[in-house]
């Protein structure tokens, strides 16, 4: 199974503020629901927290939330203690014959840097903007090779950005 992280952040590595994404990018959410439907997604119990309640669980995604508390639950939504066992979850069929062939983490920057060790496949989304946050994306280490580079595009928004796809 191959695993892949999918992110949006600012030349400053910026993903996150208070538990929110601090810029509107429709381009990368059309993106990011396009790469991930139809495939396990893992999360931190944050990122599932920061989900509008509308769209808890994501759905055509099989849904598991990494949390330390043992106790949690939520309709939709598999809980997984690491971020090990959550890959383990994900590999495992949700279906008769049915095994992923991906898994993507889709946040936060806690669960990206344990994640990063086991991915194949980055998905990344820059955005030119400057913005304060409080959470960061891993940084990436020699082994990781933009493979795919969209160049810079406008978004609706009147933000630029830029796909990139790394594999190592």
């Amino acid at each position: 199974m191959n695993v892949g992280l999918i992110w949006a952040q600012t030349p400053e590595g910026v993903i996150g503020a208070d538990n929110a994404i601090p810029w509107r990018l429709p381009e990368d959410m059309a993106h990011f629901k396009a790469t991930t439907l139809g495939h396990p997604v893992v999360m931190g119990r944050k990122t599932w927290d920061s989900l509008p309640v509308r769209f808890r669980p994501l759905s055509g995604r099989r849904n598991i939330v990494v949390t330390r508390d043992p106790r949690w639950e939520a309709e939709g939504a598999e809980r997984a203690g690491s971020i090990t066992e959550a890959l383990e979850l994900a590999a495992e069929p949700s279906e008769p014959a049915a095994v992923p062939a991906e898994t993507w983490v889709i946040g936060g920057g806690e669960i990206y840097r344990a994640a990063l060790e086991y991915a194949t496949t980055l998905s990344v989304t820059e955005v030119d903007a400057a913005v304060d946050g409080d959470a960061y994306a891993p940084t990436l280490g020699p082994e990781w090779k933009a493979a795919q580079d969209d160049g810079w595009q406008s978004s609706a928004s009147g933000l630029r950005y830029r796909m990139r796809t790394y594999t190592r």
